[in-house]
């Protein structure tokens, strides 16, 4: 349900969040037991994730869709026009808005789908919560339609002081423009009297920024964040994921590609004990805002981390739980496990949410997930094995 290691994190959300934090509770605990009890059949989901456009602004050096090595890098034209309508949303949310999950608005960047507000209002129209993962660099010229569309939470993803943040992002400007962005936001939530959104901040670990985490936390403090979570970077060997995709083809008979944007010749190039003693400094950083690392695994393990491909954690129960907790709809409407798991399980174009949430064809992958806990691929390519 919620690992140990992670459950100081979720009481500090609990805190800050109350309802949400009840909400995913309640959810987390029936789906725990459906994953104990049921064959492969999973209560509803506690986040549906609307993966709104595959485009985005940025190159984000290390991003598994748009970096270097992204997968995102060989689509066509046809492809990338693909996106989530306002009339297929509005059918998702009056599908599943009875067992209120939680709503993630995702990408590529959303901000760049022409009915984004339309989109949040909908949401929240529906009783629902609504959080978007962005990089901020659209927040400036929408910040009055922000307040105004009720939502929730911005999860904005910050790689350090502006020089780094510019180069690890690939455009220059990039810093200021999402800075000044959340600073006028915090104004217009003084003025309209509004706590909403809350800002909470993801930076993930990178060969480039990793000497900066203090300032990264100083940063985040000066506009006001409520959470800032470290994220240890996911990278695996070329080898593994090949072998990977050959034998989920063999078993699934798809192809989960997506994984090639995750897969290095070498690991980072990292001074290891020094980005231990920083990591350190941040576990016993006093503050009003909740700082974490993610996950949350001890000295030796993150040695065992950025040194080398293989890692099995020594810290977690090293099985998957997330097909039971959420799931993702792509652009083109079809509904999958994992943003970097391009295995199919259906088409909200064909079948409402709720039929496919529990077909055949998702019920035999967890029936695998379950009794194999988990594949090559998880330890280090995937954000949601440690969160569960």
């Amino acid at each position: 349900m919620i690992p140990r290691k992670n459950l100081l994190r979720a009481i500090q959300k609990s805190v800050s969040q109350p309802l949400y934090a009840s909400r995913n509770f309640i959810h987390r605990t029936q789906s725990a037991l459906s994953y104990h009890v049921y064959n492969g059949k999973s209560y509803w989901p506690e986040t549906i994730s609307l993966f709104l456009t595959y485009k985005c602004n940025l190159r984000c050096l290390m991003c598994g869709q748009w970096g270097e090595n992204g997968a995102f890098n060989e689509f066509n034209k046809d492809i990338l026009k693909q996106q989530l309508t306002l009339e297929e949303i509005k059918s998702i949310i009056d599908d599943v808005r009875g067992f209120k999950p939680n709503i993630t608005l995702f990408g590529g960047e959303p901000f760049l789908h022409p009915d984004w507000f339309k989109i949040i209002k909908t949401i929240k129209a529906a009783g629902l919560r609504c959080n978007i993962v962005t990089n901020g660099t659209f927040i400036q010229n929408y910040a009055e339609e922000i307040i105004e569309s009720g939502l929730d939470e911005i999860i904005f993803s910050l790689d350090g002081p502006e020089e780094i943040h510019d180069s690890i992002r690939r455009v220059s400007g990039t810093f200021n423009r999402s800075i000044n962005g959340f600073l006028l936001l915090n104004q217009l939530k003084q003025k309209y009297k509004s706590k909403n959104p809350v800002i909470n901040i993801n930076s993930t670990i990178w060969k480039e920024n990793y000497r900066n985490i203090r300032d990264t936390v100083e940063i985040a403090r000066s506009i006001d964040a409520k959470g800032l979570t470290f994220h240890h970077l996911l990278f695996l060997s070329k080898p593994t994921v090949q072998q990977f995709i050959e034998s989920f083809d063999d078993r699934f008979k798809q192809k989960p590609t997506d994984w090639i944007g995750f897969a290095w010749d070498n690991p980072p190039e990292i001074d290891v004990e020094y980005l231990i003693s920083e990591l350190n400094w941040v576990k016993q950083y006093k503050s009003k805002m909740n700082i974490s690392v993610f996950p949350n695994i001890n000295d030796d393990e993150v040695r065992r981390w950025y040194t080398r491909f293989d890692f099995e954690s020594t810290s977690y129960r090293n099985r998957c739980l997330s097909l039971w907790m959420t799931a993702y709809v792509f652009p083109d409407g079809t509904v999958r496990p994992y943003h970097s798991m391009n295995f199919i399980t259906g088409n909200i174009r064909d079948k409402r949410f709720r039929e496919i949430w529990n077909n055949d064809i998702y019920m035999d992958y967890r029936k695998h997930i379950k009794a194999h806990k988990k594949f090559a691929v998880c330890s280090k390519g995937c954000t949601e094995f440690f969160r569960y």
